[in-house]
């Protein structure tokens, strides 16, 4: 059985690294498209690019998609789904996934999964997904963020650190006996309900989260229940530098 969804692509013309992002060209296409492509191959019923700048509307709508202006001021794009989702007054169960506008090679079957996860339970108002860690070296990686799970697939806590910390193996420096089933790879992408993004919003950023720098803390913060579907590996990373772009460029190509 599966659930009917919404895709929200969040797509900023602002970038330090890489200035017009969602515009830059990947095998003849501006890489915003490629990632609306893969939100269509998933099956979702309807994909809203949310953006700041006409230029990226305009492209956009242009192709055949759909983008909306949102205000300039949101400080994350969780933020801009919660206005989007305002906007077309979307109903309070329905299902958003906030697929981030710089990732063209994210699995389209994981964009699925993520909503229908979400779907098929009513403790957690946000479902997200990850992947076993089996090279050691990215336990101790800062940029991967971890998260450890109950045995009902809900996240206990998301860090940078490497948890859980294996006493014994690591106090005698055997960094290279990975468990199975232990260590998790956080993958940044949410399904949300629009009820969940409406309580989202009225929430401040938390001490924890402001430590790690990881928004999804706030949420555990708050005493709210986030699923975690499993995959079979992390997705190739998305476009942040210009070596990005000519590695996602010979992917796509």
């Amino acid at each position: 059985m599966t659930c009917a969804f919404k895709v929200v692509i969040p797509a900023r013309y602002d970038s330090s690294r890489l200035p017009g992002k969602p515009l830059l060209m990947i095998a003849g296409k501006p890489m915003v498209l490629h990632v609306c492509d893969r939100a269509k191959e998933a099956g979702a019923e309807k994909i809203i690019v949310a953006t700041d700048d006409f230029r990226i509307l305009e492209v956009v709508n242009d192709y055949g998609f759909e983008a909306v202006m949102t205000r300039t001021t949101h400080k994350s794009g969780t933020e801009r789904l919660a206005e989007v989702a305002e906007i077309f007054q979307w109903h309070e169960e329905d299902i958003i996934v906030n697929l981030q506008g710089d990732e063209p090679l994210i699995p389209a079957e994981y964009i699925s999964l993520a909503a229908q996860s979400l779907a098929m339970q009513s403790t957690a108002g946000v479902a997200t997904l990850a992947a076993e860690i089996i090279e050691s070296e990215e336990i101790f990686n800062p940029n991967a963020v971890k998260v450890v799970l109950d045995k009902f697939n809900y996240a206990l806590y998301f860090s940078r650190a490497a948890i859980p910390w294996d006493r014994e193996a690591f106090k005698q420096k055997q960094v290279d006996l990975v468990k199975s089933d232990t260590y998790f790879r956080h993958i940044g992408m949410y399904a949300y309900r629009v009820s969940f993004l409406q309580r989202y919003v009225q929430w401040d950023a938390s001490a924890l989260e402001r430590i790690e720098m990881l928004e999804q803390l706030r949420i555990l913060w708050e005493g709210e229940k986030l699923l975690v579907a499993k995959v079979a590996k992390a997705p190739e990373a998305g476009v942040d530098t210009p070596e990005d772009l000519l590695r996602v460029e010979r992917s796509l190509a």
